[in-house]
């Protein structure tokens, strides 16, 4: 006779995001050892697996290709419903049918990167060395790294260029780095509310969530996986420290002001007693639900590495020299996690290099997520960017 057990809501999801690591609901692209990847790091993985959704169709001349690169706690689902949370995808707002990012034209690839925890190699993935999670044995990955993967996946699709590389963020700086990395594969790119580095206030930021999980007594060194538990509370808190950066003052304020939840008092203990506590407190439980607490400190610490400049003689302009690339760059004004001035930085440098740039700063006050909101302008502008390097290299 078999012991039943039933799960709680949370548990359930939980499980469902741990299936996730190994086997993912959507295609995975698998690489053995004639195919390994060298790490930034120094070690090498001579077997791994990259989860990738796709939306649209590849045209006959193979053209028409457009990869999204996700931010820092995103996956492979831009824009479909979400296997583990049952939300709609990241994206949605940007990628579709006659959206801005237009399916109907467009063969658009997302996929998981490395270090992730939604069926792309990362901590949370079996080792096939040991048959146990990966855990800390997993070496540290790069912006590069994950580029470098992604790379291989674009060849196992069969695409010699992409038509464009699209992402914000953390994912804005793969942008770059595909630019630097790969110049002959990509014919435009469009790195959103990014940098060509870490600033020290964001290295400050991720390391308070780090250490967050690293506090908790269920992370357990990293081993929580294999002793059937989860650093839950460490997690909660990094994400809550971490949304707060997503956010604008003014936005915050426009949400919650000092409004109380679901009182008419102060209960005068540390209970939630305002919206914007139990606001953070229902971000912060939510994401547990959904990531992997070492994946979280895998994927802060390739933004953390991440100069550009420095992989160039300390010449940001280096990256970029005798680029025949299309660059369009946006940043928002209320976004103080990668401010304007990050975005300037790097088309001055492209200035430099002589390479074709655009910019636009987008006057809003939804703070550093506005990429990913409803953004009229940011829209617009995505859209005559992809048409007219569609127009160029002549898709249809």
């Amino acid at each position: 006779m078999t012991d039943s057990v039933t799960l709680t809501p949370d548990a359930r999801t939980f499980e469902a995001a741990r299936g996730e690591a190994d086997f993912p609901h959507s295609p995975v692209a698998r690489f053995g050892a004639d195919t390994p990847l060298r790490l930034d790091a120094g070690g090498v993985l001579t077997s791994f697996q990259i989860a990738y959704q796709t939306y649209g169709t590849l045209n006959a001349a193979r053209s028409n290709a457009i990869l999204l690169c996700h931010a820092l706690t995103g996956d492979q689902h831009a824009a479909n419903v979400h296997p583990v949370t049952g939300k709609p995808g990241w994206w949605e707002t940007m990628v579709g049918p006659g959206k801005p990012i237009d399916t109907d034209r467009f063969f658009v690839i997302s996929s998981n990167v490395l270090g992730g925890c939604l069926g792309t190699t990362g901590p949370s993935s079996t080792n096939p060395a040991t048959g146990q999670c990966y855990g800390l044995d997993l070496p540290v990955v790069t912006i590069r790294d994950m580029v470098r993967a992604q790379s291989m996946l674009i060849d196992h699709l069969g695409i010699d260029r992409l038509l464009a590389v699209v992402g914000g963020s953390m994912g804005g700086m793969q942008v770059l780095q595909w630019a630097a990395s790969y110049p002959e594969r990509v014919f435009a790119v469009m790195p959103i509310a990014t940098g060509a580095r870490h600033s020290a206030q964001n290295i400050a930021y991720h390391e308070v969530g780090r250490q967050a999980i690293m506090a908790d007594p269920d992370w357990l060194g990293g081993r929580y996986l294999a002793a059937g538990t989860s650093p839950r509370r460490g997690l909660s808190v990094a994400r809550m420290a971490a949304h707060i950066t997503y956010m604008s003052d003014s936005s915050l304020h426009r949400k919650f002001g000092r409004r109380l939840q679901d009182r008419d008092g102060h209960t005068f203990s540390f209970d939630a007693d305002f919206q914007v506590e139990s606001y953070l407190r229902h971000q912060g439980e939510a994401f547990v639900d959904r990531f992997d607490a070492n994946s979280y400190l895998y994927v802060t610490r390739a933004m953390d590495y991440f100069d550009l400049a420095a992989d160039y003689g300390g010449v940001l302009a280096n990256a970029f020299k005798g680029t025949k690339t299309r660059f369009c760059l946006v940043s928002f004004t209320s976004d103080w996690l990668f401010p304007t001035p990050a975005s300037r930085a790097v088309v001055h440098a492209l200035n430099a290099a002589g390479a074709s740039v655009s910019f636009a700063e987008i006057e809003t006050d939804k703070g550093h997520d506005a990429f990913l909101l409803d953004e009229p302008e940011l829209f617009a502008i995505t859209r005559g960017f992809l048409d007219a390097a569609a127009r160029t290299v002549g898709v249809s």
